[in-house]
């Protein structure tokens, strides 16, 4: 019965991660702690291995597509990574209960980031004919990335629901562009999270095999439909989600633990 939850839960999660470019992640942890019963030392690198791979497939069709604007991605990817670097670090240094506490918090802020709609697109970052201005781009992008990878290393999330707003909002990234290359700053910082925590793996590998598998499917078939779904109904249904669970986070973690 575990597996098949698995099954189910991991394609629900790689399914937002190919149609959003990220925010499945952010379920990705409460899943595997509430529903699927790992620990909190393991589901965290367990899920760094599930959005990690299923982002690498989910940026498959980007690649080819030409949608990822890889100098971004590469300044995301390197300060990210040593954010994930420090966030793992003072992971380790806290009780379980702040971290999920704290993952409550960021939940929370993610749901309301994705329910907001501006029009003021930033342009810091938008590339033309004379590329992209490093001198206004740089400042912007370089503090986001490091906050982004704080995240991932504390609390086991790839960012993508951090990562898309800045490159839309903050730096004038177009949406498309955005989602492929939020999928790879993912995948760095995933994989640099894991290296830091892959201590905590192998409690249970035909769960995480299943998981992560289900997870690529959905990744692969939701990449195949992206262009077709209201994306913008998806985020504000998901926000909700994102809102259910933060509260029951807390309320776990609070009063019945």
């Amino acid at each position: 019965m575990t597996l098949v939850l698995a099954l189910i839960l991991g394609v629900a999660v790689g399914i937002l991660l190919g149609l959003l470019g990220g925010g499945g992640s952010i379920l990705a942890v409460p899943v595997l702690v509430y529903a699927l019963g790992l620990p909190l030392s393991e589901a965290i690198p367990t899920s760094l291995l599930v959005i990690g791979v299923a982002s690498a497939t989910g940026a498959i069709p980007k690649v080819r597509a030409r949608l990822i604007e890889w100098r971004l991605a590469a300044i995301f990817a390197a300060t990210g990574i040593i954010g994930t670097l420090v966030g793992t670090a003072v992971g380790r240094h806290l009780p379980d209960t702040a971290v999920m506490i704290g993952f409550a918090i960021v939940m929370i802020v993610a749901g309301t980031r994705m329910l907001r709609t501006n029009d003021d697109l930033g342009t810091a970052c938008r590339t033309g004919n004379s590329g992209i201005d490093w001198r206004r781009c740089a400042p912007r992008s370089i503090p986001t990335g490091f906050g982004v990878g704080v995240l991932t290393g504390l609390f086991g999330v790839g960012g993508g629901f951090l990562i898309i707003p800045a490159l839309v909002l903050l730096l004038g990234i177009e949406m498309s562009v955005a989602v492929g290359t939020s999928l790879v700053v993912i995948v760095a910082n995933s994989a640099a999270g894991l290296l830091a925590q892959a201590g905590g793996l192998g409690g249970n590998w035909t769960l995480t095999f299943t998981f992560a598998a289900a997870a690529i499917v959905g990744s692969l078939v939701a990449g195949r439909f992206s262009n077709r779904v209201d994306a913008d109904k998806l985020r504000q249904w998901f926000a909700y989600l994102v809102f259910a669970v933060a509260g029951y986070v807390l309320v776990d973690t609070l009063f019945l633990s």
